[in-house]
């Protein structure tokens, strides 16, 4: 099973978490962006409806999958 981790950095004058190389928004303390990690963390791990989904690839192909709303991630917040 994959495992995305949400890091609590500083960034853009303030605090944010980053997870997989994407940046929150910036929150002005470091407990405020810790308590949002830790919700989004909470939320990725929730199951959904399995569902058909299209996405086009970073070369441009499109591609036509069954996503499993039950393959979920597990996840951690690192401070």
């Amino acid at each position: 099973m994959t495992t995305l981790t949400y890091e609590v950095v500083e960034h853009d004058g303030g605090w944010a978490y980053r997870a997989d190389g994407t940046y929150s928004e910036t929150f002005r303390s470091h407990d405020e962006a810790a308590a949002a990690a830790k919700r989004a963390a909470g939320e990725q791990r929730l199951g959904g409806e399995t569902t058909g989904i299209v996405y086009e690839d970073e070369k441009g192909k499109w591609h036509e999958e069954i996503a499993d709303g039950g393959d979920r991630p597990e996840t951690k917040v690192e401070d």
